[in-house]
């Protein structure tokens, strides 16, 4: 009888510390989660508006190693029962992703098992996967604090990127915004709260890039404008904030909805599928009001939108574990002397567009 395949999966590339370990159920041979422990670093953070890179790190390197050995007693293994170890090797900030990787080298080194490097963003494209079936090939909307792009996933380690951001990320402009607004860290969330009590046709907000017929958007501007309101009132009311954080997010949600369209027509040039599966992922899936916007286009026939769950939205180790599975069955394994990239494209033939969503 083959020995059971069991990967440790360790993801450090911003604020979140996860350790999981991911394997494949025995009776269908679906990927499962056994363990998938998350540390965030809100607190750590809060008070500065914003993560801190050097901070960011050294809280990293503090719970790291609890956090390995949270999960093997999660998942009721010992350290000989792991075949390999995967860790996000980027994008991400440096000093976080060297503290994950220099513990997945470790192990790797001290159990002789493969080690195995993860891109960041192969990680939230596979991870609608874990819990649910989406059959390749799909477009990926991938939406975080520092990714927004349209990426169509022919197949696993094949990726064609057809649309990015010229600027800031989608995440970026909930968390900037949220500062203009005087909430809290992290930003989304806030946004997301408040925008439920305000109006949102109250302000009319610019859409950049709208009426042009690509895959490409600009955040920036959107949040210029929003400073802009902000420092017209003569009082910031907690009305006026709800107001703001509601016409804000429906602007998000219009420009979203009409890019996502023309997301598919792309999809359908290149692939010509007999039916449309979009899987949306990063921190930003995890907004309800997004949610509805792009579940909306399930309306046509032809559309299945996918979402993974809220702990699978956000950076996780069961997402890298289950890219380093993959890895893994078609010994896809990295040498130790791979180092971290800050900057790391899911697909590297992209097309280079000068702003900040791209590489």
């Amino acid at each position: 009888m083959p020995k059971k395949t069991y990967i440790l999966g360790v993801e450090s590339s911003c604020d979140e510390t996860s350790v999981a370990i991911v394997t494949r159920n025995n009776k269908d041979g679906k990927p499962l989660v056994l363990a998938n422990i998350i540390k965030n670093q809100i607190d750590v953070h809060k008070s500065y508006g914003g993560v801190v890179p050097e901070l960011a790190a050294r809280a990293h390197s503090d719970v790291i190693d609890l956090l390995v050995e949270t999960a093997l007693k999660k998942a009721k293994l010992k350290l000989r029962n792991i075949s390999a170890v995967a860790a996000t090797t980027g994008p991400g900030l440096l000093g976080g992703l060297l503290v994950g990787v220099i513990a997945a080298k470790t192990l790797s080194s001290v159990l002789k098992i493969p080690f195995i490097s993860i891109n960041h963003l192969e990680g939230h494209a596979l991870s609608a996967q874990l819990e649910q079936d989406i059959s390749f090939p799909y477009l990926l909307l991938l939406v975080s604090g520092g990714h927004t792009e349209y990426t169509i996933v022919k197949k696993f380690n094949q990726y064609q990127r057809i649309g990015t951001t010229v600027d800031d990320a989608l995440g970026e402009a909930f968390d900037k915004t949220a500062r203009l607004l005087k909430l809290g860290y992290p930003g989304g969330p806030q946004i997301e709260k408040l925008a439920l009590a305000g109006d949102e046709g109250k302000y009319e907000l610019p859409k950049p890039l709208i009426n042009e017929k690509n895959c490409y958007f600009s955040f920036s501007g959107l949040k210029t404008s929003v400073a802009q309101l902000v420092n017209k009132q003569k009082r910031l009311t907690p009305q006026i904030k709800r107001d703001i954080a509601a016409s804000f997010q429906k602007t998000i949600g219009d420009i979203i909805k009409v890019k996502t369209k023309n997301a598919i027509s792309e999809f359908k040039k290149i692939i010509n599928p007999k039916k449309i599966n979009i899987v949306v992922a990063g921190g930003v899936a995890a907004n309800q009001y997004l949610k509805k916007s792009l579940s909306n286009l399930e309306q046509t026939n032809d559309v299945k939108v996918f979402f993974p769950s809220m702990q699978f939205c956000t950076d996780n180790g069961a997402m890298i574990a289950y890219a380093g599975l993959l890895r893994y069955e078609k010994k896809m394994y990295s040498k130790l002397s791979v180092k971290p990239k800050p900057r790391w494209p899911l697909d590297e033939k992209a097309v280079f567009v000068k702003g900040k969503g791209i590489r």
